[in-house]
C-alpha cells in the first residue's frame, strides 16, 4: 500500500493541486474567497471527505463562518462532524486571523488530502476497501478522544461511513438506520460488547482491537457479498443473461 500510494502522490494532476494549495491558501483570509476559488475549495473539502459539497458554496461558506467556538454554530448542530473539523482547521468563524496564515496550515491540510485522494483511488476499484481505510483512521481517532462514551457513539453515527462499517461488522441490517437513534445506540452497544468485550468506543485506540474490528467488517462485507450472488433475484438475472 505504501508504495502504491507514493504512485499515487507522484501522480502530475496531484503535484500541481499541491502547488496551488501551498501558493494560493495563504490568500484566502475569509471563508469568501475560499468557497469562490473552486481549485482550493475542491482540495479543502477533499481533506475532510466531504468532497460532494463542493457545488454547495452558500452552504460550506455558512458552515465555515460561523466556526465553532460558539455551541450554536451551524457546524456544531450538523450531524456528520467532518464539517466541525472543516470549520475547525480553517478557523475563519473562530480567530480574528485564520489559521490559513500558520507556516505549517499547507502541510496540515495537504496530509489529509493525500490519504483522502488515495482512499479515494482505492475505492474506485472496492469501495469496502475505502470504507475500512477511513474507519482505520477516523474511529481511532474518535477512541481516543476525551468526550463520553454516548457522545462517541452518536458522533459515529453521524457519520454514514462510519455506520456502514460497525453496522456491517456487528451483523446488523441496512434497515437498522430506521430504528429510533437512542435504540440504535443501545443495540450497538450490546452488540460491540458481545463481540469486542467492551460496549466503549475507546476500547479502539488499541491497534489490535481496530484490527480486530476493520478484519470483521471485511469478512462480513464479503459474506453479504456472496449471500447477494445466490439470491433468487441474482440466479434468475443470471438465468436471463445466459
Amino acid at each position: 500500500m505504501a508504495r502504491q500510494q507514493e504512485v499515487q502522490q507522484a501522480l502530475p494532476a496531484q503535484q500541481r493541486d499541491e502547488a496551488y494549495f501551498r501558493d494560493r491558501i495563504g490568500k484566502a483570509d475569509t471563508a469568501e474567497k475560499l468557497v469562490n476559488d473552486k481549485r482550493l475549495l475542491r482540495i479543502a473539502l477533499t481533506a475532510f471527505g466531504l468532497e460532494a459539497d463542493l457545488n454547495s458554496k452558500a452552504f460550506i461558506q455558512k458552515v465555515l463562518e460561523g466556526g465553532t467556538l460558539k455551541e450554536g454554530s451551524l457546524a456544531n448542530k450538523l450531524a456528520d462532524k467532518q464539517y466541525q473539523k472543516l470549520a475547525a482547521a480553517f478557523g475563519y468563524g473562530d480567530f480574528a486571523v485564520p489559521r490559513t496564515k500558520i507556516s505549517t496550515f499547507p502541510d496540515e491540510i495537504l496530509a489529509q488530502f493525500r490519504a483522502r485522494s488515495f482512499e479515494k483511488a482505492v475505492g474506485e476499484q472496492n469501495n469496502t476497501f475505502r470504507l475500512s481505510m477511513n474507519a482505520e483512521r477516523e474511529i481511532a481517532a474518535l477512541a481516543a478522544k476525551g468526550s463520553s462514551e454516548l457522545a462517541k457513539w452518536y458522533t459515529l453515527l453521524g457519520s454514514a461511513p462510519l455506520r456502514e462499517v460497525m453496522q456491517t461488522a456487528l451483523g446488523l441490517p441496512k434497515s437498522f438506520a430506521s430504528i429510533d437513534i437512542d435504540q440504535q445506540v443501545s443495540t450497538l452497544r450490546k452488540r460491540t460488547e458481545a463481540v469486542f468485550g467492551s460496549s466503549d468506543l475507546s476500547q479502539f485506540k488499541d491497534p489490535a482491537k481496530m484490527d480486530a474490528l476493520v478484519r470483521r467488517f471485511l469478512l462480513q462485507s464479503e459474506m453479504q457479498g456472496q449471500t447477494a450472488a445466490y439470491s433468487p433475484a441474482a440466479t434468475a438475472l443470471a438465468l436471463l443473461r445466459r
